[in-house]
């Protein structure tokens, strides 16, 4: 894509975060809620900016992305490889399928409090639950991805002598990476949701809890502020990784 292809998008893709913000405005300034429940989104940018030099606020968000890329990263790790395994085994794909069809559509919000018992209220159990809520997707497109590998590719590989497993990381991973990198691009997603989420039902740290401690306080307009610092890490995380899928698959076709 061209760079005023990509400036278009990123222009169009502005447009319904602008009429949001505008849908803010409006609701603010037209008192159809009280600013003790919604606050103008000019005293939340604000206050949001004001924030950005306060160490304990940023040792707050760190903390949040600290859980998040552990969690994430063995998500990927784990998922990635079995999934290449589960395609290049049947064995290891017929004991996986029962498990994913049981485990996928689980909620993995219901086994926190498993997580809290066993691992405590500390980084662990929260690392475990975005790990436990990023794996499937990861795993699944890579599964799929790898079967969906045109055969002739493993064939001719096998036929100059290159080992199964050599295979499976040479060929099959590197094909079957477009279908991977989306699943990594839909964890991602979901892992902000989680941590953030796990960091409001019990933690003492993060900014999931700053919202709760500042919903307790009746402070709405820092309760707003993490929620714009969640969604601020979220666009920059997904902007570095679009541009680490884009340098990845140099040479494969583009996407319609």
């Amino acid at each position: 894509m061209s760079a005023r292809g990509r400036l278009s998008e990123i222009a169009i893709g502005l447009i319904p975060i602008l009429l949001l913000l505008l849908l803010w405005q409006y609701l603010t300034a037209f008192n159809f809620a009280p600013p003790t429940l919604l606050p103008p989104p000019g005293a939340v940018f604000g206050r949001f900016i004001q924030l950005l030099g306060d160490p304990t606020f940023l040792g707050h968000a760190a903390t949040t992305l600290y859980r998040l890329f552990w969690g994430f990263g063995l998500a990927v790790i784990v998922g990635v490889g079995l999934g290449i395994a589960a395609a290049g085994s049947p064995t290891i794909g017929a004991l996986l399928r029962p498990l994913i069809r049981v485990l996928a559509p689980v909620p993995k919000i219901a086994l926190y409090p498993a997580f809290i018992l066993t691992l405590g209220f500390d980084h662990s159990s929260k690392i475990a639950l975005v790990f436990a809520d990023a794996l499937f997707p990861i795993l699944l497109a890579t599964y799929q991805g790898a079967i969906s590998v045109e055969p002739k590719l493993v064939w001719s590989a096998r036929a100059m002598g290159v080992s199964r497993l050599k295979t499976l990381f040479t060929v099959v991973l590197t094909a079957a990476l477009p279908s991977i990198l989306t699943g990594c691009r839909i964890s991602l997603v979901i892992s902000c949701i989680v941590v953030f989420l796990s960091e409001m039902i019990s933690s003492t740290d993060g900014l999931g809890q700053l919202l709760v401690r500042a919903a307790r306080n009746f402070q709405t307009v820092d309760m707003f502020v993490p929620i714009i610092a969640i969604s601020a890490l979220g666009l920059i995380l997904n902007g570095a990784f679009n541009a680490l899928r884009a340098w990845l698959l140099v040479g494969f076709p583009e996407e319609n």
